[in-house]
């Protein structure tokens, strides 16, 4: 599922005393798309063109020299000022790092199965959480960090889930065989990919498309093996990344429960200490008014 890298959990293993261990560099280290900063790369804008081929323009005016992972991080902070739980911050934190490194690369186009994918893994990791009013205000101040549009992305994965409601298993890997404004988006990301020089895959990718066979009840391994084969996508990666993401959902579960069942002690505590502070004031009160 596209680029989910690196979700450290540390914080969480803290709070629970190191039980669940839960480690982020096998979480989330990119072994095929080696992750790297690019400090000096160069923006790329493409467009669709009425063909097969993609409109690439390279800008390399100083104006459009990426920002550094910092700066991201800083306008997310900036954006959203209210303290996030340790629980979805490191998360939030680690996670803003690893698409940075995936947004600034030479070969990054937005789609929306990118999209779809990011959306996916947003809402799960922050299920439960305390607001969610506060919840939007999260995913609108991480995306715009990033330079990107939040509204779009939520309007694209919307868009993508309702198309595969209406797919089946035969139907999903056969969009090169029709017309649609689902299908088109498809094509155009089968052809990137096909060229290899415009198309960056990533964990968010591969969860995008999980989340269409999902959708689709088209879970089958060989439902997927034909749907990256039509998009020109290594499955291989795909069953790895996936795997991942299975693995940190399993773990992210495991953490809140931990978090509940600390909360529910501390809670049973403090109205423990409580008590002999209710009996003191009852007697207190009854003396007072023997007194009186």
């Amino acid at each position: 599922m596209a680029s989910i890298s690196s979700l450290s959990f540390t914080s969480l293993v803290q709070a629970s005393k190191k039980r669940n261990s839960l480690s982020s560099n096998q979480a989330f280290n990119s072994n095929s798309d080696g992750f790297r900063s690019q400090p000096s790369s160069i923006s790329i804008r493409t467009t669709n063109s009425s063909s097969s081929r993609l409109g690439i323009q390279c800008m390399t005016s100083g104006t459009d020299i990426p920002p550094t992972v910092a700066e991201t991080k800083i306008n997310f902070l900036k954006a959203y000022k209210r303290p996030i739980p340790s629980i979805y911050n490191t998360v939030l934190q680690e996670l803003i790092v690893q698409q940075h490194l995936t947004r600034y690369k030479k070969s990054y186009r937005y789609d929306p199965v990118f999209a779809l994918g990011f959306v996916t893994v947003y809402d799960r990791l922050m299920e439960g959480y305390q607001s969610d009013e506060e919840r939007q205000k999260i995913f609108k101040a991480y995306i715009e960090a990033l330079k990107e549009d939040p509204e779009v992305y939520r309007k694209d994965a919307q868009k993508l889930e309702e198309w595969a409601r209406t797919q089946n298993a035969s139907s999903l890997a056969e969009f090169s065989t029709k017309e649609g404004e689902v299908e088109g988006l498809l094509k155009d990301i089968s052809e990137r990919a096909a060229s290899k020089g415009s198309f960056s895959y990533s964990r968010f990718f591969a969860v995008g498309l999980f989340r269409l066979l999902e959708l689709s009840n088209a879970t089958e391994p060989a439902i997927l093996e034909k749907l990256c084969a039509a998009l020109n996508i290594d499955k291989r990666s795909v069953d790895r990344d996936l795997d991942v993401y299975r693995n940190l959902l399993s773990k992210l579960v495991q953490a809140k429960e931990l978090l509940k069942e600390f909360v529910a002690r501390e809670q049973k505590k403090r109205e423990e200490r409580s008590e002999p502070q209710k009996a003191s004031e009852a007697v207190s009160k009854c003396l007072g008014d023997f007194q009186l």
